[in-house]
């Protein structure tokens, strides 16, 4: 059984990832998401969906502990989250959306594989056809997250009609990336470094740098296309950034906040500063900031426009867009 052009009745949806969650509420699919990751939370009405995966690690605590944590699985050759089985089982999905980027930000492609596997063999043993359609997201920059917008719109319905709508939404998010009128030239540009990790530091990569420049900004760290890297803190006094924007994979403002406040600390002595930190001028002059990068700029969808107005506001100081509120991020 093909579940290509299936009525939208039909449709039985699972994203394993936050972005891809909001790409298919993006391409007008949301009512036909029956399961989502234990982190997906946009749209709103996703959260009273079943939740089909879970961290094997505990989530609560400082950056430097989560990144223990994380490592010593990973070390072992193990996953990082698990696919609950039996979850998928129950929801007899038409489609599963995964990710093959980052065995850090969600379920392995292999283990999506696996519990698919797993999940055929017991439809063939109960003498069922049928077949489920993974489609895996593996964005590196700005180009590939549309390009992947239209996998999934095909994947989902391959019809022209469907086709032609998608093609519409990522245009009309495309163009909200246009050049800005007044873009300063390269020399003239912000120097600014995007810290997606406070506990090794690590500066942002992948499509944070596209949008850096978009908003204005000349990133320090962080090449596009590529993973993000380990920074050391030498290097980062070296730069000396005007902007620094602290963006932690995973973590609301609140967190970030912490995060910061921990990482400006250090191993210094009880109320003082790390001496690297406030030696950066970025620092001197109240050029740190904190964005959400767990609702923006660590999911590669549709409100990556968002996120290079965040972006923009911040390096800017003035809004490119003038019906979005000022949120999403707050000055350190």
């Amino acid at each position: 059984m093909s579940f290509v052009n299936l009525p939208n009745e039909q449709l039985r949806i699972v994203s394993l990832i936050p972005s891809a969650t909001e790409i298919v509420a993006a391409l007008g699919y949301a009512d036909c998401l029956v399961g989502r990751s234990h982190e997906c939370d946009f749209p709103a009405s996703v959260k009273a969906l079943p939740i089909c995966t879970e961290p094997k690690f505990d989530p609560v605590g400082s950056a430097q502990q989560i990144h223990e944590r994380v490592s010593e699985l990973l070390a072992s050759a193990l996953s990082v989250y698990r696919v609950k089985l039996e979850v998928l089982e129950a929801l007899r999905p038409t489609h599963i959306i995964t990710q093959a980027q980052c065995e850090v930000c969600a379920v392995s492609l292999s283990d999506v594989e696996q519990a698919v596997k797993s999940l055929m063999s017991g439809t063939a043993a109960e003498g069922e056809k049928s077949s489920i359609q993974v489609v895996s997201l593996q964005p590196e920059r700005l180009s590939d997250v549309w390009d992947d917008m239209m996998r999934v719109a095909k994947a989902i319905d391959n019809s022209t009609v469907s086709k032609a709508a998608a093609q519409q939404v990522v245009e009309n998010l495309r163009s909200r990336l246009q050049p800005i009128a007044g873009d300063p030239p390269s020399e003239a540009k912000t120097k600014v470094v995007c810290i997606e990790w406070t506990e090794p530091l690590m500066a942002a990569g992948n499509w944070v740098p596209e949008l850096v420049s978009w908003a204005g900004g000349e990133t320090c760290f962080g090449k596009v296309g590529e993973h993000s890297n380990w920074l050391r803190w030498e290097d980062l006094s070296a730069a000396d950034p005007e902007v620094i924007v602290v963006m932690p994979c995973g973590y609301d403002l609140a967190q970030t906040r912490k995060a910061t406040e921990a990482m400006s600390v250090g191993g210094a002595s009880p109320g003082e500063t790390r001496a690297e930190w406030k030696k950066l001028a970025a620092v001197k002059a109240g050029q740190v900031y904190l964005v959400d990068g767990n609702q923006y700029f660590n999911r590669p969808g549709p409100r990556l426009v968002e996120s290079g107005d965040i972006l923009a506001e911040i390096i800017r100081g003035q809004p490119v867009n003038s019906e979005r509120a000022a949120i999403g991020w707050e000055r350190f």
